[in-house]
């Protein structure tokens, strides 16, 4: 699964690597949690992408209230598809989610130890995710998102069996474009991303909190 990252990017690598032009706030962030905001590049009706903040924890058009977000944070790319809570979306609402690093946690016999995952060249993640509009009953409007998984590749598994969809920079544009809808043409970018390109290093469980957010969040131990 995908419980915790880092967002350590600048608009200029923003715009080079997503192609995207539009400004927007970035803040170093060391420990990004779920139901908080988040950064995504989506396609607009004219094949624009653009930045935006949107909700981690995606609420279905049909929920009721807000409180199921919190379990709504991660989608298995095996059954996205065929989902009430994502099926929509997946067909026509999906974005990217920019990373620098995530987190996972280890279980062992003394306990749980959490690990920091980045990429060997320190380019960063580009998670899959759907996203949706959810009305709330005093008639506003929530976006929220959510972060598709897959199984671990051989670095990952010796963590976790779960880790995010990453796409490749030449997926983007399928990934992005609206008009394709096909499951069988998405679910070949479901993948687990090659192991040889990222690395782990255990890190402090202060990170367990989310209110610790800082560079030592991701110092090795």
């Amino acid at each position: 699964m995908c419980g915790r990252f880092t967002s350590l990017l600048t608009p200029e690598l923003l715009a080079v690597i997503y192609e995207i032009h539009a400004k927007i706030d970035l803040q170093p962030r060391y420990n990004i949690a779920p139901t908080q905001d988040i950064l995504v590049v989506r396609e607009d009706s004219a094949g624009v992408r653009y930045p935006s903040y949107v909700r981690w924890g995606l609420i279905p058009h049909w929920a009721k209230d807000k409180s199921i977000a919190s379990k709504m944070i991660n989608a298995r790319s095996e059954t996205v598809h065929e989902k009430p809570a994502f099926r929509q979306a997946i067909r026509s609402r999906r974005c990217i989610v920019p990373a620098s690093g995530f987190f996972e946690w280890s279980a062992t016999p003394t306990g749980k130890f959490p690990h920091y995952i980045t990429m060997r060249d320190e380019s960063p993640f580009s998670f899959a995710g759907i996203w949706e509009t959810w009305k709330a009953s005093d008639g506003s409007d929530a976006e929220t998102c959510t972060i598709l998984t897959t199984s671990a590749n051989p670095l990952m598994a010796t963590i976790h069996d779960r880790m995010p969809v990453i796409l490749h920079q030449g997926e983007f544009r399928l990934w992005l474009d609206p008009t394709v809808n096909d499951p069988r043409e998405l679910q070949r970018l479901y993948q687990p991303y090659p192991a040889e390109l990222m690395q782990e290093w255990q890190v402090s469980t202060a990170v367990n909190s989310p209110r610790h957010s800082d560079p030592n969040c991701i110092v090795p131990t």
